[in-house]
């Protein structure tokens, strides 16, 4: 028994000292972060000040003055309602006019909740921890700079009174689209001061604010009327509001009224880049500008200016976003969008346009397809699914060539069965391109995501077929410096390969073809080497459209537009019309002498058409057949047909179906165009067909007593290439047949 006490001990001993080891380290680092963390002082300046600059720059280091301002309005705590006060207070820190800064009963619950699921998903963080994050800290999620949030807070707390924390909390929070502060958002949402917020649209406010893409009125809608009516219960509970007028509010619409002064504010190219910037430095907006940030992007002014002429030109009453990338630097040189929030930050539709990057990208890599294979585009299912084309149209067996560059949908559907959605997807996310977990089904290949893409992804991902099969993200920012002009971040330009260079030049070769006679014809009037494709999207059940696309490059640059709305209002524009008239007066003003130069693993050879038209069947022409029977097609070197044709070479064996009725006998046989067939009674000829294909019937009257017809037949363009036999006859009291 003493044995095994002593065992006992001595196995628990030292998972105890490890224990109690972490355990005391755990307590002295969070003691030495915290002491540390009293020492930073206090930036005053971020607190209290109303407006702020951000100094962004083109490629040419001159500024950009896109309205780089940030939170030009405030509002006095005495000019709020005591509704407005109290929807934030019982949302987000219901004791916030107890604690002094840090309420660590909630601490603790979030830590055991961080705990239970591996994560740092719950902060806890009080009114006054949230102030010192958006203003004192970066906003990454480390246990170091939790210790400095809860430190800072409570010397906040010492330093001003609680209406003024509150105040300053309302002046600074985030409320999406580009509003920093109650007054913003108020003006932006309501079209009204903060002062006149009804008790609704306070509540809406408050709701944004933990996740302003979450529970945006104007993206989520459904969203954020059940964050809205929390924060109504909320302050239900605490005695705030009476149940009548709780459940009143809880009925009401949200009545929004958008200020149009930030649509285009919104999508500028400084606004694009700051968003990237707050990405990069893990810091928001106002924090950029009071550090003194500057942020050097890859704007062309010229580039710039053309986008927007192009766009102009097309006098488009909708929505819409441009884009331009350099493609060697993957960088956008050029961006303008409107609309009422945040285009890149608002997926839609791709359409058609997806299927260079997830279908025929994909294939052509994985020597599924060659440019010329035949694709049977019929009425079809698949696994349940049932694609149609534009029009309830089909065309029998095309190209993936043709089926691409006219956008068929039934040929798409099938190679992406090919491919596998699996594969395809993991193609699509290696070039930028967000799938949901649900967007598991062939609709894919029309473009039907759960939530779709962006201007800015798309044409990322078609800059991979530019660049030989190389991708790297799109970036707005160069490098940016600090307040002493010392870079601290740089953009490397990082590129992984994702398509064999053989792989994206077919492709681009192919999308050449719809850049010439398929979808986006009408850049062909254009003298540059350009590739491009469209996408429309329709409104389901009606012969309306929501969304129309087109994305075009040459070997320096890949120009995107999109034209919609937000709102998803319909549009009477679609892909082929005015987004590829914008592209087209792009590149009329830009201009481009870039030519797509071919690899050496591209290799030209001749194919037999004959085989192709009959058969669907992809092999080589032999050196003997006449150049009108082959075409020359481009393959990769690692994905060669490997079967010759025999034809001209020998003629198999014919199939003639023969009978005699009155003294005639009657041929019937599947004729080709490319074989001359001539039948003889003795040394006359009765019957000849030529450049005919299907079936024929012949009639040829018999002499008396002849036994036999010759045949004889060649390569109309190569006679010394024949085959020749004899059909005999047999004489009966009635009738005449075959033997």
């Amino acid at each position: 028994m003493k044995r095994t006490k002593k065992i006992i001990k001595w196995v628990l001993i030292p998972p105890f000292i490890i224990l109690l080891s972490l355990f005391l380290g755990t307590g002295i680092y969070v003691f030495f972060v915290y002491q540390n963390a009293k020492q930073i002082e206090i930036n005053t300046e971020a607190l209290s000040m109303p407006s702020v600059t951000i100094s962004i720059y083109n490629s040419e280091n001159k500024p950009i003055n896109d309205y780089n301002e940030v939170t030009n309005s405030y509002s006095k705590i005495s000019t709020l309602s005591e509704n407005t006060k109290n929807a934030f207070i019982s949302i987000e820190d219901k004791t916030f006019y107890s604690h002094h800064g840090v309420n660590y009963k909630r601490i603790v619950k979030a830590m055991l909740k961080n705990i239970t699921s591996l994560k740092l998903k719950e902060g806890a963080s009080t009114i006054s921890q949230q102030l010192v994050k958006n203003t004192q800290l970066t906003s990454e999620k480390t246990f170091e700079r939790k210790i400095k949030e809860i430190a800072l807070a409570k010397k906040i707390e010492k330093k001003y009174s609680k209406d003024e924390i509150l105040e300053m909390y309302l002046n600074v929070i985030y409320f999406g689209n580009n509003c920093y502060g109650i007054e913003n958002a108020s003006n932006y949402y309501f079209s009204k001061q903060a002062k006149e917020l009804s008790l609704e649209e306070a509540a809406v406010l408050a709701g944004i604010i933990k996740s302003p893409t979450k529970y945006s009125p104007l993206k989520n809608y459904e969203n954020c009327i059940k964050r809205r009516n929390i924060v109504l219960g909320e302050m239900l509970k605490d005695g705030k509001i009476n149940e009548i007028k709780c459940e009143k509010s809880k009925k009401m619409p949200i009545l929004l009224k958008i200020s149009t002064k930030k649509k285009n504010r919104l999508n500028s190219y400084s606004q694009a880049s700051l968003d990237e910037a707050e990405q990069i430095l893990g810091l928001p907006a106002r924090q950029i500008a009071l550090c003194g940030y500057k942020i050097y992007t890859y704007q062309d002014d010229k580039k710039q200016s053309f986008l927007e002429n192009a766009i102009e030109s097309q006098e488009v009453e909708c929505d819409y976003a441009g884009i331009v990338l350099d493609n060697k630097e993957n960088a956008v040189v050029a961006y303008i969008g409107k609309g009422d929030y945040k285009i890149l930050e608002s997926p839609r539709q791709p359409g058609s346009i997806i299927k260079p990057i997830i279908v025929y990208g994909p294939a052509l890599n994985e020597d599924i397809i060659y440019p010329c294979t035949q694709l049977l585009d019929e009425r079809t299912t698949i696994n349940d699914y049932n694609p149609k084309n534009v029009g309830d149209v089909y065309h029998g067996y095309v190209s993936a060539r043709q089926a691409l560059s006219k956008s068929y949908n039934i040929p798409a559907v099938k190679v992406l069965s090919y491919v596998g959605i699996e594969k395809a997807k993991a193609y699509g996310e290696e070039m930028g391109i967000k799938f949901e977990e649900n967007d598991d089904s062939y609709t894919l290949a029309l473009g039907g995501m759960t939530y779709g893409s962006n201007i800015l992804s798309l044409a990322g991902a078609y800059s991979t077929f530019a660049n030989d099969g190389y991708y790297a993200k799109p970036k707005f920012i160069s490098f940016i410096t600090d307040k002493n002009n010392k870079i601290i971040y740089i953009n490397k330009n990082e590129r992984k390969r994702i398509l064999r260079e053989d792989s994206a030049y077919m492709l681009t070769d192919m999308l050449k073809t719809c850049a010439k006679t398929g979808t986006a014809k009408k850049l062909a009037s254009l003298d540059i080497d350009i590739a491009s494709k469209t996408g429309t999207v329709g409104k389901q059940n009606s012969k309306e459209n929501l969304d129309a696309w087109n994305i075009s490059y040459t070997k320096e640059q890949t120009c995107g537009i999109w034209l919609g709305n937000l709102d998803n209002t319909s549009i009477s524009y679609a892909g082929g019309n005015q987004p590829t008239e914008i592209v087209r007066k792009y590149f009329e003003q830009a201009g481009d002498n870039s030519t797509f130069a071919i690899p050496n693993s591209i290799i030209e050879k001749n194919i037999d058409m004959i085989e192709l038209e009959e058969n669907h069947r992809i092999i080589l022409a032999n050196k003997d057949m006449p150049e009108r029977f082959t075409s020359q097609e481009i393959f990769s070197k690692f994905n060669l047909p490997s079967d010759y044709s025999k034809k001209f070479q020998s003629i198999e064996t014919p199939s003639l179906k023969s009978k005699v009725e009155n003294s005639n006998v009657i041929i019937e046989f599947d004729a080709k165009e490319y074989l001359t067939y001539k039948f003889y009674e003795k040394s006359q000829c009765k019957a000849e067909i030529s450049g005919k294909n299907g079936e024929q019937k012949i009639i040829i009257p018999l002499s008396e007593n002849n036994e036999k017809i010759r045949v004889t037949i060649y390569y109309t363009l190569k006679p010394e290439i024949s085959y020749q036999n004899e059909i005999s006859l047999i004489n009966t009291a009635s009738h005449r047949s075959f033997v």
